[in-house]
């Protein structure tokens, strides 16, 4: 099957919430939405979406620009927030098309480096992540202390 993508627009912002709820069902596609616009306006988010054949979205990246990020050389740096693709589409070379899509346009504006990471227990975020390309740079722990 064919597939193709292309940065997000105005335009996308339903198809790209709705892929967004996918991944990350804890808010519900209106408050994607909300955060998806508010973050474009502010130019802190970019979106990308990809395409089967028939036009229908199928999956979507989306990345920040972060002053840092671990692992990073320079600042600052586009940060890769989140990849899903639809299950019927996994394993296609769909997630590959977005990485290098967002990679040539983040080298096209003089970025030398693109960072993300992925929960230390998610293996399969992590084997995708390095058939992409990405090199690990590090492990971390957080903590957190109430006051």
């Amino acid at each position: 099957m064919a597939y193709s993508v292309r940065r997000s627009d105005v335009d996308d912002v339903a198809a790209w919430a709705r892929l967004r709820h996918s991944l990350w069902p804890d808010g519900s596609p209106d408050q994607h939405r909300a955060e998806i616009v508010a973050a474009m306006a502010g130019g802190i988010l970019r979106g990308y979406l990809a395409f089967d054949a028939p036009g229908e979205a199928i999956g979507f990246a989306e990345i920040s620009f972060r002053r840092y990020a671990n692992g990073s050389t320079h600042s600052p740096v586009p940060f890769l927030e989140g990849i899903w693709i639809d299950g019927d589409h996994r394993r296609h070379g769909v997630g590959r098309l977005l990485i290098e899509r967002i990679s040539a346009d983040c080298a096209a504006e003089g970025f030398v480096e693109l960072c993300s990471d992925a929960d230390i227990d998610n293996l399969a975020s992590q084997n995708a992540h390095e058939s992409w390309g990405f090199a690990e740079t590090e492990r971390v722990v957080y903590f957190r202390r109430p006051l």
